[in-house]
């Protein structure tokens, strides 16, 4: 995110980030401009890529990320781009069916996340389980949260504009 205008000292601007990938934007973006089953194939498909041997991954890629406690926010993927892209060509595409979809789509890659972050913190499968839940749901669903709701305000937009310009 870019400093204002009146802060340029001069001509640099200063870029802020965000604290967030933008991996849940794209799969957004996904969900809303090719639908349901382009969504769904295209995190699976990043799923099978990421898992076998390329690192696309924010912290790398191969089967052992499964063991990490991200790892149920990349299978939130897949259910996030399918309900956005399902939700996204119920209606007319406005801005508010569109900012719906896809506050639904990261509601359901949070929920997946949580719920693998909840099974691997009870079956104590890597090496948090000594940290509070609570702790681990602040570190990995409500801290990122601002940012990504700064990323699915932008997708909004990306998405109304593109759709009117292509007619569909």
């Amino acid at each position: 995110m870019a400093s204002p205008p009146w802060t340029w000292g001069n001509g640099e601007v200063h870029a802020h980030s965000l604290g967030v990938t933008y991996q849940v934007g794209a799969v957004l973006l996904a969900g809303c401009l090719g639908g349901q089953r382009a969504g769904l194939i295209s995190q699976l498909a990043y799923l099978l890529l990421g898992l076998t041997w390329l690192n696309i991954f924010t912290e790398g890629g191969g089967l052992q990320y499964i063991t990490r406690p991200t790892f149920g926010y990349l299978l939130g993927f897949v259910p996030g781009a399918w309900l956005c892209g399902f939700l996204a060509f119920k209606v007319p595409a406005r801005l508010e069916s569109l900012a719906f979809s896809c506050l639904s789509g990261l509601a359901a890659i949070h929920l997946t996340g949580l719920s693998y972050l909840a099974i691997a913190h009870g079956f104590q499968w890597f090496n948090l389980a000594q940290t509070p839940f609570w702790q681990q749901m602040l570190t990995y669903t409500l801290a990122p949260l601002p940012g990504q709701l700064a990323v699915v305000c932008a997708v909004t937009i990306i998405a109304w504009i593109l759709r009117n310009v292509l007619f569909y």
